[in-house]
């Protein structure tokens, strides 16, 4: 293995002296990247490192078997390297497998209730709290840039923003149809009712990623509607972006400010049209929100939240769990842990080994 991983070394020598170059430094956007290249290959070069020194340690204690003062001692140096080499290995080769270019980008997430009425619309905001009580417990920041409720507090369709370090590569995980059971508040016999809800997780685009021309969007400015006493009334605060070339149209109506409303619906909108753009480049991604989202139908989902049995089901991976009053508070990093393990099993197990 050490023969495929020689370049590390001399590519991270390479990458010091270039981050340290004064025309480097003045050129933002390359020092920027080399930065990021330099980060993501800073755990491999120490990986890579210490591999050979294992590998250097087996080959002295291999030699000191034949001294008969030194052969015990080298046994049980053996044993331990024994076990320890093959771990570092799986270590090596998933930090070889290739990085998602988005791992390191915000979030924009939609919630929308799906198959259940006001029961679907309610288990949405509670899939909103949910996100909302993880991102807090990870440190991340919350910023909600529009949000279509019931009047009894359930969410029609709710967008907002996580942003904070490896959000997108946590969150992704999360796109597709969520199911609950449970008996709704609003049923009177006691009955449990299956309704569903969709997420979406976006990863969020800058500005240099997407370039829209101010002459393909028409903006639509209204009174903005729903909580927020009277002042929310009162005033044409809510912004209705429509770009013309695709139809996608974005609403947002969360600040008091129109500027402000206008400012988020343009970061929603990029979101939006860069995961347009990532399809367009990779036709096997183009259908992934589709597919993973679906329609919203009881029997399309990736997990299911069952109140009664105090479970929570992820289909792709089997996993069950009987804390679900944990997991809806924020506490979600074990089956989140298993999701990204199985990501790179099947990545592994593509490249033609395994963890």
């Amino acid at each position: 293995m050490l023969e495929r991983l020689d370049w590390v070394r001399p590519r991270m020598e390479e990458l010091g002296m270039l981050l340290s170059d004064p025309q480097v430094v003045s050129d933002q956007e390359k020092w920027r990247a080399l930065m990021r290249e330099h980060s993501r290959l800073e755990p491999l070069d120490r990986a890579v490192a210490r591999y050979a020194q294992m590998l250097s340690g087996r080959e002295e204690a291999q030699a000191m078997l034949s001294d008969p003062d030194m052969a015990a001692m080298a046994k049980e140096e053996l044993a331990c390297l024994e076990g320890e080499i093959p771990r570092m290995e799986r270590e090596i080769q998933l930090l070889l497998l290739p990085e998602d270019p988005n791992a390191s980008r915000n979030v924009v997430m939609e919630i929308r209730g799906g198959a259940g009425g006001e029961e679907a619309a309610l288990f949405g905001t509670l899939l909103m709290r949910m996100y909302t009580r993880y991102a807090e417990r990870r440190g991340w920041r919350v910023e909600m840039m529009d949000a279509n409720m019931t009047e009894l507090g359930g969410v029609k369709e709710a967008v907002f923003t996580i942003s904070g370090e490896g959000a997108f590569s946590r969150l992704r995980y999360e796109s597709g149809v969520h199911r609950v059971q449970r008996i709704p508040v609003t049923e009177s016999n006691g009955k449990r009712q299956t309704s569903t809800a969709t997420v979406a997780v976006l990863p969020e685009a800058e500005e240099v990623d997407v370039r829209i021309d101010p002459g393909d969007l028409r903006i639509d400015v209204y009174r903005a509607s729903g909580h927020g006493g009277q002042y929310i009334n009162k005033t044409d605060s809510a912004v209705r972006i429509t770009h013309i070339p695709t139809g996608v149209v974005v609403t947002c109506q969360d600040e008091k400010s129109q500027l402000k409303n206008k400012e988020k619906a343009m970061r929603v909108l990029r979101a939006r049209l860069y995961e347009r753009l990532q399809g367009e480049k990779d036709a096997a991604y183009a259908g992934e929100r589709r597919a993973q989202v679906g329609t919203g139908d009881r029997s399309e989902r990736i997990r299911t939240y069952n109140f009664n049995e105090g479970r929570v089901s992820d289909h792709r991976i089997g996993k069950t769990i009987y804390s679900i009053e944990a997991f809806v508070d924020g506490d979600m990093d074990e089956i989140i842990d298993e999701l990204i393990v199985n990501d790179q099993q099947e990545q592994l197990r593509r490249l033609g080994t395994s963890i």
